[in-house]
Protein backbone atom coordinates (compact mmCIF):
# COMPACT_ATOMS: atom_id res chain seq x y z
CA UNK A 1 0.00 0.00 0.00
CA UNK A 2 2.64 2.05 0.92
CA UNK A 3 4.34 2.00 -2.97
CA UNK A 4 0.64 1.75 -4.35
CA UNK A 5 -0.39 5.00 -3.51
CA UNK A 6 2.07 7.26 -4.93
CA UNK A 7 2.08 5.57 -8.21
CA UNK A 8 -1.74 5.89 -8.39
CA UNK A 9 -1.35 9.59 -8.04
CA UNK A 10 1.14 9.85 -10.07
CA UNK A 11 -0.56 7.95 -12.55
CA UNK A 12 -3.35 10.19 -11.81
CA UNK A 13 -1.57 13.70 -11.94
CA UNK A 14 -0.27 12.22 -15.78
CA UNK A 15 -3.55 11.21 -16.72
CA UNK A 16 -4.83 14.64 -15.31
CA UNK A 17 -2.27 16.76 -17.08
CA UNK A 18 -2.80 15.10 -20.71
CA UNK A 19 -6.37 15.87 -20.37
CA UNK A 20 -5.80 19.31 -19.44
CA UNK A 21 -3.47 19.59 -22.31
CA UNK A 22 -5.97 18.67 -24.31
CA UNK A 23 -8.95 20.52 -23.03
CA UNK A 24 -6.73 23.88 -23.18
CA UNK A 25 -5.86 23.04 -27.11
CA UNK A 26 -9.67 22.97 -27.56
CA UNK A 27 -9.86 25.97 -25.37
CA UNK A 28 -7.66 28.43 -26.65
CA UNK A 29 -7.26 27.90 -30.30
CA UNK A 30 -9.19 24.70 -31.75
CA UNK A 31 -12.77 25.96 -31.08
CA UNK A 32 -12.11 29.15 -32.32
CA UNK A 33 -10.45 27.91 -36.03
CA UNK A 34 -13.52 26.06 -36.34
CA UNK A 35 -16.02 28.92 -35.40
CA UNK A 36 -14.11 31.12 -38.31
CA UNK A 37 -14.57 28.38 -41.25
CA UNK A 38 -18.20 28.71 -42.53
CA UNK A 39 -20.81 26.37 -40.57
CA UNK A 40 -20.84 23.19 -43.05
CA UNK A 41 -16.93 22.82 -42.49
CA UNK A 42 -16.84 23.75 -39.00
CA UNK A 43 -19.72 20.80 -38.45
CA UNK A 44 -18.47 18.49 -40.66
CA UNK A 45 -15.00 19.02 -38.88
CA UNK A 46 -16.06 18.83 -35.45
CA UNK A 47 -18.13 15.74 -36.36
CA UNK A 48 -14.84 14.08 -38.01
CA UNK A 49 -13.01 15.24 -34.36
CA UNK A 50 -15.78 13.72 -32.17
CA UNK A 51 -15.47 10.35 -34.25
CA UNK A 52 -11.90 10.17 -33.80
CA UNK A 53 -11.75 10.83 -30.43
CA UNK A 54 -13.16 7.83 -29.77
CA UNK A 55 -10.33 5.63 -29.91
CA UNK A 56 -8.61 3.33 -27.38
CA UNK A 57 -5.95 5.48 -26.22
CA UNK A 58 -8.28 8.55 -25.43
CA UNK A 59 -10.47 6.03 -23.57
CA UNK A 60 -7.43 4.66 -21.84
CA UNK A 61 -5.85 7.85 -20.99
CA UNK A 62 -9.45 9.64 -20.12
CA UNK A 63 -11.49 6.76 -18.18
CA UNK A 64 -8.12 5.07 -17.13
CA UNK A 65 -7.95 8.71 -14.93
CA UNK A 66 -10.90 8.76 -13.94
CA UNK A 67 -10.56 4.89 -12.33
CA UNK A 68 -7.17 5.88 -10.25
CA UNK A 69 -9.19 9.04 -9.15
CA UNK A 70 -11.23 6.84 -7.31
CA UNK A 71 -9.08 4.49 -6.13
CA UNK A 72 -7.54 7.53 -5.24
CA UNK A 73 -10.23 9.08 -3.50
CA UNK A 74 -11.21 6.01 -1.53
CA UNK A 75 -7.82 5.71 -0.53
CA UNK A 76 -7.26 9.23 1.15
CA UNK A 77 -10.72 8.22 2.70
CA UNK A 78 -9.52 5.24 4.41
CA UNK A 79 -6.13 7.17 5.39
CA UNK A 80 -7.60 10.43 6.44
CA UNK A 81 -4.16 10.82 8.64
CA UNK A 82 -1.70 11.14 5.88
CA UNK A 83 -0.40 14.82 4.73
CA UNK A 84 -1.64 14.34 1.50
CA UNK A 85 -4.99 13.08 1.89
CA UNK A 86 -6.77 16.18 1.18
CA UNK A 87 -5.25 16.81 -1.70
CA UNK A 88 -5.69 13.55 -2.90
CA UNK A 89 -9.45 13.67 -2.37
CA UNK A 90 -9.79 16.66 -3.81
CA UNK A 91 -7.62 16.16 -6.99
CA UNK A 92 -9.52 12.65 -7.55
CA UNK A 93 -13.31 14.85 -6.94
CA UNK A 94 -12.13 17.77 -9.07
CA UNK A 95 -11.05 14.89 -12.05
CA UNK A 96 -14.53 12.83 -11.45
CA UNK A 97 -16.81 15.72 -11.35
CA UNK A 98 -14.96 18.24 -14.14
CA UNK A 99 -13.87 16.07 -17.20
CA UNK A 100 -15.86 12.79 -16.66
CA UNK A 101 -19.31 14.07 -15.21
CA UNK A 102 -19.32 17.55 -17.24
CA UNK A 103 -18.19 15.40 -20.69
CA UNK A 104 -20.84 12.62 -19.94
CA UNK A 105 -23.89 15.78 -19.01
CA UNK A 106 -23.16 18.45 -21.05
CA UNK A 107 -20.52 17.87 -24.12
CA UNK A 108 -21.78 14.44 -25.10
CA UNK A 109 -25.12 15.53 -25.46
CA UNK A 110 -24.21 18.48 -27.35
CA UNK A 111 -21.75 16.17 -29.57
CA UNK A 112 -24.35 13.31 -30.30
CA UNK A 113 -27.09 16.49 -31.38
CA UNK A 114 -24.31 17.58 -33.64
CA UNK A 115 -23.74 13.66 -35.09
CA UNK A 116 -27.60 13.79 -35.79
CA UNK A 117 -27.28 16.66 -38.07
CA UNK A 118 -25.79 16.91 -42.00
CA UNK A 119 -22.85 18.95 -42.32
CA UNK A 120 -24.92 20.88 -44.94
CA UNK A 121 -28.11 21.33 -43.38
CA UNK A 122 -29.73 24.40 -42.46
CA UNK A 123 -30.54 22.83 -38.96
CA UNK A 124 -26.80 22.47 -38.71
CA UNK A 125 -26.10 26.27 -39.66
CA UNK A 126 -28.31 27.22 -37.21
CA UNK A 127 -26.96 25.19 -34.44
CA UNK A 128 -23.73 25.00 -35.18
CA UNK A 129 -22.82 29.11 -33.29
CA UNK A 130 -24.93 27.42 -30.32
CA UNK A 131 -23.01 24.78 -30.24
CA UNK A 132 -19.70 26.36 -30.47
CA UNK A 133 -20.69 28.67 -27.75
CA UNK A 134 -21.92 26.04 -25.11
CA UNK A 135 -19.51 23.52 -26.29
CA UNK A 136 -16.61 25.52 -25.62
CA UNK A 137 -18.14 27.11 -22.03
CA UNK A 138 -17.93 23.71 -20.77
CA UNK A 139 -14.92 22.65 -22.07
CA UNK A 140 -13.10 26.10 -19.93
CA UNK A 141 -14.65 24.70 -17.01
CA UNK A 142 -12.98 21.15 -17.54
CA UNK A 143 -9.79 22.34 -18.58
CA UNK A 144 -9.86 24.60 -15.16
CA UNK A 145 -10.95 21.08 -13.26
CA UNK A 146 -8.16 19.05 -14.89
CA UNK A 147 -5.71 21.54 -14.19
CA UNK A 148 -6.20 22.08 -10.55
CA UNK A 149 -6.72 18.32 -10.29
CA UNK A 150 -3.17 18.14 -11.46
CA UNK A 151 -1.92 20.54 -9.36
CA UNK A 152 -3.66 18.71 -6.61
CA UNK A 153 -2.23 15.69 -6.84
CA UNK A 154 1.39 16.89 -7.49
CA UNK A 155 0.78 18.70 -3.80
CA UNK A 156 -0.28 15.46 -2.28
CA UNK A 157 2.92 14.09 -3.99
CA UNK A 158 5.15 16.59 -2.19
Amino acid sequence: MDTLLPVLTFLSALGAGLIAGLFFAFSSFVMAALARLPADQGVAAMQSINTAVLNPVFFAVFFGTGATSLIVAALALLQREDPGAVYRLVGALLYLLGPILVTMVRNVPLNQRLAGMAASSAEAAGFWPRYVREWTSWNHLRTLASLAALACFILALR
